[in-house]
This record gives structure tokens, C-alpha cells and sequence, in this order.
């Protein structure tokens, strides 16, 4: 008998979707759901300046520590207009102090004290900035983690903003899923579940940390974001699977 139009549309939302849906409400046919490994920190490093790239100190998934040079930039200019700032810094300084005696002796106004002690403030303003500039000289790791992927090689002038590496932090990794709303009644902060990482082909624990604040009221399902317990030799951001729970009363 062929299919009516309703019964092919539910057909393909069954083949469609990443778990078995069930009459119960509180319990799936199949408690297997689709998952993906991710890091939870991962970021990628920019360029701050407009200089010439002098070195990548890493390489394509390399291991880094927290606060180590990962890419130096050539800052001769920088470094030049830096001594200029703070010469200039220098003699407003001393400009200050000669009209603060010359006021003591009245030979000088107030006016050309003020003067002189907005000039100084300019200076020195000058002179943090180029120090700023000169701190994104070198691009250092701001947590311990690996390279995913370097865009630059060395000895390439580099604009401002352009990508330089993708890190992260592949020591500490969660699991992203996606479960129907009504799991809702037994799965809460704290349940635990294995994952069958199919890239290692060996199950993996975790356990629930975060679960969406809202249903998607046309799939009706609710994002939830587990973390690995313990470690886990050669699991990796990106890896993927299937979460498999334990209902209550199976």
C-alpha cells in the first residue's frame, strides 16, 4: 500500500533525526544521541600591528605553555619612536620643573606653568602608548594547548588583524548533544554517560555540567554540554560519536 503524504514526511523526519523518538514520555527507543568532542578553549590569534613577522616559533600541532612567545614581529620603528616619546617625555619634565621655580621667583605665570604641565602629560600619554604597541611585538600563549593550525609564514608583512595560528586546548574537552526535551524528566547536572568515540572506537565517561536555558520548539529538543571525566589518551577536538544513556528503570 503506497505511503500518504503525512506518513513519507514522519518517515523522513525519523531517518533525519539523530535519536529514536518513543510512545513513553520519559523514555527514548534508543538512548543513543549523536555527539561532537570539542575543546573549551579555543581561540585564534591575530595580528595587533603592521610589521614584518620575524619568526613562528611553532608549528602545526605542536604542544605550547601558558605565556609562551608563540610569533615575534620585527619592531625596529616601534622601538625608534619609543626612544623619541620618552625624550620628548625627558625635557617636558624638565621644562616643568625650570617654570615651577621661575613661578617661586616670579619671573614666570601661572599660565606657562599649566602649559608646561599639559605638555608633560602629552608627553608621557606618548610615550604609554608606544610601550602598548611595542607589548604586541610578540604574540605570546595565553593558556597551555596546541597549534590546530598556522596561517603565516615567517618574513611575511603582516596587516593588522590577519589571522597568525588556531590554538587550543585540547587538555580540557567537552561533549556537545542535542536531546529530546522530555529527557528532561531524569537527565539533569551530574548524570553520567559513556561515548563510543568512533575515531578511537572505545567508550568514553561523562557527565552533564550545562543544559540549555531554552527548548527549540520546532525539533523539540534541548542543547546540552557534558565534560570528559578524567583523561583520555589521543582524544582530540572534533572527534564525534554517540552518547549512550542509562534511563531510569532499564
Amino acid at each position: 500500500m503506497p505511503f500518504t503524504k503525512k506518513q513519507f514526511v514522519g518517515a523522513l523526519l525519523c531517518l533525519a533525526s539523530p535519536f529514536a523518538w518513543s510512545n513513553d514520555p520519559t523514555k527514548p527507543a534508543e538512548d543513543r544521541i549523536r555527539v561532537q568532542i570539542s575543546a573549551q578553549q579555543q581561540t585564534v590569534l591575530s595580528a595587533e600591528i603592521n610589521a614584518k613577522l620575524t619568526r613562528i616559533a611553532v608549528r602545526e600541532g605542536d604542544a605550547f605553555r601558558s605565556g609562551q612567545v608563540l610569533a615575534a614581529f620585527d619592531c625596529t620603528i616601534q622601538r625608534a619612536q619609543l626612544g623619541k616619546a620618552e625624550a620628548s617625555s625627558e625635557a617636558a619634565r624638565q621644562t616643568l620643573q625650570v617654570n615651577r621655580r621661575l613661578v617661586e621667583l616670579g619671573s614666570a605665570s601661572t599660565l606657562e606653568l599649566t602649559q608646561a604641565t599639559a605638555k608633560l602629560k602629552e608627553a608621557e600619554a606618548e610615550a604609554a602608548a608606544m610601550r602598548a604597541t611595542l607589548s604586541k611585538c610578540t604574540i605570546t600563549a595565553p593558556y597551555d594547548g596546541r597549534v590546530a593550525k598556522v596561517h603565516v609564514d615567517a618574513h611575511q608583512f603582516i596587516a593588522q588583524g590577519k589571522p597568525l595560528l588556531d590554538i587550543v586546548d585540547a587538555r580540557q574537552l567537552e561533549v556537545k548533544l542535542l536531546i529530546p526535551s522530555r529527557w528532561l524528566a531524569w537527565v539533569n547536572k551530574g548524570t553520567r554517560f559513556t561515548v563510543r568515540v568512533e575515531e578511537l572506537n572505545r567508550d568514553v565517561p561523562a557527565s552533564v555540567v550545562r543544559i540549555g536555558a531554552r527548548i527549540d520548539p520546532v525539533n523539540q529538543t534541548v542543547p546540552v554540554i557534558a565534560e570528559v571525566n578524567g583523561r583520555i589518551d589521543n582524544l582530540l577536538p572534533g572527534m564525534s560519536g554517540w552518547a549512550q544513556f542509562s534511563p531510569p528503570g532499564r
